[in-house]
């Protein structure tokens, strides 16, 4: 029998583990997953799910807040809970059982209820990196939200009621520097070509080239063979599909044809036709991104400034002087059909040029963190070349704070109205659950919870509702039947539907954690019953 191959150094026992999700965000990625605290509020069937969505991939740490005990009700609607948990803490049994899926995360409880613990340590929930909340009143919801938002830690709250999901997520600024587009366009420089690409391109003669050479010439030289040619003609790149559908007619005839005159088969040519679209046309910066580089916070940096706005500054200071107007070459190219040797001498000058861009980004980052009089070890280099390397597709993304949704002098009403005017529009479920809230708060229960009040409870859900919209100046709901049908669950959660819903919120807490992915903006609803979502922003 052959003995086994030696394993591969880099693959160690964590990165078998975690395989798959260091595919989507990295080692970085990872390192920041495994550094963060997340702070869970009520151990809720949901609350366990979106826990066990965090625990696998390798959390650090979690804390589940919770003063309640663990009831019948709790049983039918919680994975994580059995019949020998009844009336034990919720909050103790639900960390035992979750910690048991991974060994490498760290899970503590407090059984206390997050009210008490507020008012007690009013500093407690300021060290977490996230922090979740299912199931919460609506008055300490404001508080928390108004905490939590000037500090700047993302608040998430998630509620599973029947059939409907929902989920607000409150940050008051993320900035991303992966934001993993799904289609992510060349950086060519074709038309503005660095000194280096110019001369190397320049030194190639495609109508002197033997067939071999000609057909093995990656589709990047070709295109700018052609595209050189239509500057000189037209004096500008191709601006719209007429144009481009000509320069790709130009490239055609120049592929070669045998002794009959049929063309000849080189993929080059081909795959040089294919990309007039993605990397033919003007270099420039992206409008959104202009937008972040023209931002006060990047700007008028102070010494509370984040990495981020610090080598955005820089990266605006490069384009200002060596850049000569352009961001830092990405240097990766595609693959193509090409001789390996043209294909490396090639992908070397775009990748000397990125470093040479990174080590100028890197000068004006170091002079900027003197000026602010901050160590210059404070950034290390490596984020400075990650942030070169996307700073095409940087994001930033501010929100707005929970609890200016519960004040109607902040609120958009006029929003609501107009969707409410569309009997397809998810908005409804978002006006019946804050009704909900309005119940909870006068008769501290869910409209429907007991069997014997489910008639009385729908006449005062309706009277809360109506209260609610009174206030927003919005008119009365179209239809009784989201009442009705909210009553009907009794504030009772269905473990698909939390299952699904954490899932989801379990990814967008990731994504705030290795900033990387844009998060879903603001408000987010699902019906499980027709498999609809929907987003709104509030």
């Amino acid at each position: 029998m052959a003995s086994p191959a030696p394993k591969s150094p880099e693959q160690s026992e964590k990165n078998r583990k975690y395989d798959r999700q260091l595919r989507l965000w990295g080692d970085h990625g990872q390192v920041a997953l495994e550094a963060a605290h997340i702070c869970l509020i009520n151990a809720t069937g949901l609350g366990t799910e979106i826990l066990k969505s965090l625990v696998l991939p390798g959390i650090g740490a979690f804390t589940i807040v919770d003063g309640k005990k663990v009831s019948q009700e709790d049983i039918g609607a919680n994975f994580f809970l059995d019949a020998d948990s009844v009336g034990k803490s919720r909050a103790q049994v639900a960390t035992q059982l979750l910690v048991e899926l991974n060994q490498d995360v760290r899970g503590d409880y407090i059984d206390e209820g997050p009210e008490e613990i507020l008012y007690n340590s009013p500093d407690f929930f300021n060290s977490f990196t996230v922090v979740v909340a299912t199931a919460l009143p609506e008055k300490f919801l404001i508080h928390l939200s108004k905490k939590l938002f000037d500090l700047n830690i993302p608040l998430i709250v998630c509620q599973s009621i029947g059939f409907i999901g929902y989920m607000r997520i409150q940050t008051q600024e993320h900035t991303i520097i992966e934001t993993h587009p799904d289609n992510e366009l060349p950086d060519l420089r074709l038309d503005r070509p660095f000194e280096s690409l110019k001369q190397h391109m320049d030194s190639i003669n495609l109508e002197e080239m033997d067939l071999k050479d000609h057909s093995h010439t990656p589709y990047v030289v070709i295109l700018y063979k052609y595209l050189e040619k239509w500057i000189q003609e037209r004096g500008s790149p191709p601006e719209n599909y007429r144009e481009k559908t000509q320069l790709r007619d130009k490239i055609k005839h120049g592929i070669r044809k045998d002794e009959n005159g049929i063309p000849l088969d080189e993929e080059n040519f081909e795959e040089a036709i294919r990309a007039v679209n993605t990397s033919i046309g003007h270099t420039t910066v992206p409008k959104s991104v202009l937008e972040i580089l023209n931002d006060d916070r990047c700007v008028n940096l102070t010494a509370k400034s984040t990495s981020f706005w610090i080598i955005a500054r820089a990266i605006r200071d490069f384009m200002e002087n060596e850049g000569c107007g352009l961001l830092p070459v990405k240097g990766a190219l595609p693959d193509m059909t090409a001789d390996t040797e043209k294909y490396i001498a090639l992908s070397q000058i775009y990748h000397k040029q990125a470093v040479s861009d990174v080590e100028a980004v890197w000068r004006h980052t170091i002079r900027l963190l003197r000026q602010l009089g901050r160590s210059s070890d404070s950034i290390p280099e490596k984020d400075v070349k990650l942030f070169c390397r996307y700073a095409s597709d940087i994001h930033v993304e501010r929100g707005t704070s929970i609890a200016d949704e519960y004040d109607p002098k902040t609120i958009n009403a006029n929003d609501i109205a107009e969707s409410l005017e569309n009997p397809e529009s998810m908005m409804v479920y978002y006006v019946v659950l804050r009704g909900l809230q309005r119940f909870q708060v006068e008769y501290n229960s869910h409209p429907g919870e007991f069997d014997d009040h489910v008639e009385p409870d729908i006449v005062k859900l309706k009277a809360c509702i109506s209260k609610l919209l009174g206030e927003w100046g919005c008119g009365p709901l179209a239809k009784d039947d989201y009442v009705h049908e909210f009553c009907r669950f009794g504030g009772a959660e269905l473990h698909s539907v939390s299952a699904f819903l954490g899932g989801l919120a379990a990814q967008e807490i990731i994504k705030f954690i290795t900033s990387q992915y844009k998060p879903i903006h603001n408000t987010f609803i699902h019906d499980a019953v027709t498999s609809n979502s929907a987003t709104f922003f509030f």
